[in-house]
């Protein structure tokens, strides 16, 4: 039996948050930033994981390894974050 995970609440209630305001490209970029759809998000990075609304990744360009946060529809990923 697998030990109970202690991000899930956290996570469920992120992605309920996310997808409640889930919006088009531009609207999550005034709020985020740089956004990637799928195509552009495989392009530039590797992703080595994902426990929803987030993915690990490693960015092709330099190695680095950090995380972004996704919404379902339309499926974008935005916020990306550097591991420390």
């Amino acid at each position: 039996m697998n030990p109970p995970d202690a991000t899930e609440t956290l996570r469920r209630c992120r992605l309920v948050e996310i997808n409640t305001k889930s919006g088009n490209r531009q609207a999550l970029e005034r709020r985020h930033g740089r956004v990637w759809d799928h195509q552009e998000l495989g392009r530039e990075f590797d992703i080595l994981g994902f426990l929803a609304p987030y993915v690990v990744a490693r960015r092709r360009s330099d190695g680095t390894v950090g995380s972004l946060e996704f919404q379902h529809h339309p499926r974008l990923y935005f916020n990306w974050e550097e591991d420390s």
